[in-house]
């Protein structure tokens, strides 16, 4: 399904009838209408960031809805289109918490560096956001949060916005470090996202738990 230790630690949930449920939904809505991400980028996030891999997890709402915006990774999109404006606010942030300049909106880099972008609803109708709320995805990807948090080694939460924020009783192992603020979009962006420098608490909380920091500069 996923192509790394993803298909181990999840093969209840592949094999499972509520997934198989969620795919043929998929199927339906991808052939009946246009949808995002690309059916070979649904589980980017996964493939590109193998569970033994994940420092770092970011929790997004749902793909980018506009054409050609989505790849699979929340927050981020593909080179060639417009940088939305949520991920203008975290590289204004990033810049001002470790003087980070990034000026392409695909994150496939951090991803490689063990950073989960995941999105709660993982596909989306073309121009409308949250189509796709009741196909069943957030079951999924509740318990890939789930797991993650099983993991021994220290793992980063970062939850922007109330929806991520929603997230954070699935979180219960002392181990990890869950990092919360408002979410970077325009509308909020100025009430506690700005300065709360989600990026060097990050790297300092690894550090002092004998991980690697994030490069975040990676592209």
């Amino acid at each position: 399904m996923i192509g790394n230790d993803w298909d181990y630690i999840l093969k209840e949930d592949f094999e499972s009838d509520y997934f198989k449920g969620i795919i043929s939904k998929v199927e339906e809505e991808y052939k009946d209408n246009i949808c995002y991400p690309p059916k070979d980028l649904i589980f980017n996030a996964l493939k590109l960031t193998p569970y033994s891999k994940v420092k770092v997890v970011i929790v997004g709402q749902d793909p980018y809805h506009g054409e050609g915006e989505a790849m699979g990774l929340s927050f981020s999109v593909n080179e060639k289109v417009k940088m939305p404006p949520s991920l203008k606010n975290i590289y204004k942030e990033l810049y001002s918490d470790l003087n980070i300049k990034r000026d392409k909106g695909d994150l496939t880099g951090l991803a490689l560096e063990g950073v989960l972008f995941i999105n709660s609803i993982l596909t989306v109708r073309k121009d409308n956001a949250l189509s796709h709320k009741n196909i069943g995805w957030e079951r999924f990807t509740d318990k890939v949060i789930k797991v993650i948090d099983q993991k021994d080694e220290p793992v980063v939460f970062i939850l922007w916005g109330n929806f991520a924020r929603s997230k954070k009783d699935l979180i219960k192992n002392p181990k990890h470090l869950v990092i919360e603020s408002a979410h970077p979009s325009p509308f909020s962006a100025h009430h506690g996202f700005f300065g709360s420098k989600p990026f060097s608490k990050c790297n300092k909380f690894l550090e002092e738990n004998g991980a690697l920091e994030i490069d975040w500069s990676r592209e």
